[in-house]
């Protein structure tokens, strides 16, 4: 029970850390530059969480070898430096409560991932969570009357990319025997430093004169590093590398290893709910009525996917279970063969020792008679 207590206020702690990190980077997103902002917070986090990863690591005699390292530059380069880059774009050119609902809609891409890459079946109740889910997208994102298209699609392809990641450190963990602490903390650090080469290349002359060029890509030209920390902004970016991204990614996986997947994955089942009442009690985000529809349709899609998990966990553990007993019960039944066959074998060892004793006091006797 209180583990259960435990786990819970874990799930708790990651899904507000998590509802609060497209607000804060919209906030921070004023006094930093977008691809700065993604690599200070993500550096910190992995920094942050590198700790418990070398405990983990120790723990279970792992090395860190030339293929854990080209695993972590693929995590890092797909989590860090493409996904996350296109979220924090999509919160600076969107809306945060937007980005937040289209976000939390990652782990229906990370099933059609799993369907595809490692070949796991798609149960009926995740199918019909993918169709809901995709439904409440297009009731947010309203197609034949886009207002910021830009926004919803840096969004979209954000959780598109982050569902294709969640399955690539899947298959890292089970080939590498790398626990989520572990793989994050390694991710985070290697896409901070692959995002800082890419940051180093915007500061060569052709290369800014060129980006320079066009409003879009304007900001991407002479990319700082450090520019714009100070008392104000300091414990904003704290929050940001050690709470949202650190504690917030920390906790979800404790709290995945602690229960399974479908429980933790209820930060992603309230978030859409709770990210835009932040953003507009914080922000001032209007919501509008399709929104509001979407993210309705979004939680449905979710709580299907959430039940068909759980059932499909509680089946895996009864067949589980039921096998325990049949080893158990011809466990058993080998014990009682084996008895049995002891004690034949003494039964018939103590006859023939009787019979021996037998005829030596017979043989005693006919010689006192003799």
């Amino acid at each position: 029970m209180f583990i259960l207590r435990k786990t819970f206020l874990l799930i708790l702690l990651s899904t507000f850390l998590f509802s609060s990190m497209e607000i804060m980077l919209k906030l921070a997103g004023s006094s930093f530059n977008a691809i700065q902002l993604n690599f200070l917070r993500f550096l910190i986090g992995g920094i942050f969480l590198l700790p418990l990863a070398i405990h983990s690591i120790i723990k279970k005699k792992l090395k860190i070898d030339r293929r854990a390292i080209g695993s972590f530059a693929l995590t890092g380069l797909i989590c860090v430096l493409i996904s996350m880059t296109l979220f924090q774009l999509a919160v600076m050119y969107g809306k945060a409560s937007i980005a937040a609902v289209v976000f939390s809609s990652n782990p229906v891409f990370a099933l059609l991932f799993s369907y595809l890459i490692l070949h796991e079946t798609l149960s009926r109740p995740n199918l019909i969570s993918v169709v809901i889910s995709v439904l409440g997208l297009l009731i947010i994102m309203n197609p034949f009357h886009l207002t910021n298209p830009l926004g919803m699609i840096l969004a979209l392809l954000s959780a598109v990319t982050f569902g294709f990641y969640s399955i690539i450190s899947r298959k890292v963990s089970q080939t590498e025997h790398f626990d989520g602490v572990t793989i994050t903390s390694f991710t985070f650090i290697f896409g901070s430093l692959e995002l800082a080469v890419l940051m180093a290349l915007s500061h060569l002359p052709m290369v800014a004169e060129v980006l320079n060029q066009n409003p879009l890509t304007a900001n991407f030209a002479m990319i700082p590093y450090f520019a714009g920390i100070n008392l104000n902004t300091i414990a904003m970016i704290l929050y940001l590398g050690i709470g949202v991204t650190g504690i917030g990614f920390a906790t979800y996986f404790i709290a995945m290893e602690r229960s399974d997947v479908a429980t933790a994955s209820l930060v992603f089942f309230i978030k859409p709910v709770l990210a835009p009442i932040m953003a507009l009690i914080i922000l001032h985000e209007a919501i509008l009525l399709n929104t509001w529809i979407g993210i309705g349709v979004i939680v449905v899609g979710s709580v299907v996917s959430f039940v068909g998990q759980r059932a499909v966990t509680a089946e895996n553990t009864m067949v589980h279970e039921d096998y325990l007993e049949t080893i158990e019960d011809e466990g058993e039944r080998a014990d009682q063969a084996i008895a049995t066959e002891v004690a034949d074998v003494k039964s018939e060892l103590d006859r023939k020792e009787a019979a021996v004793k037998n005829k030596s006091l017979s043989k005693s006797i006919n010689e006192i008679d003799d």
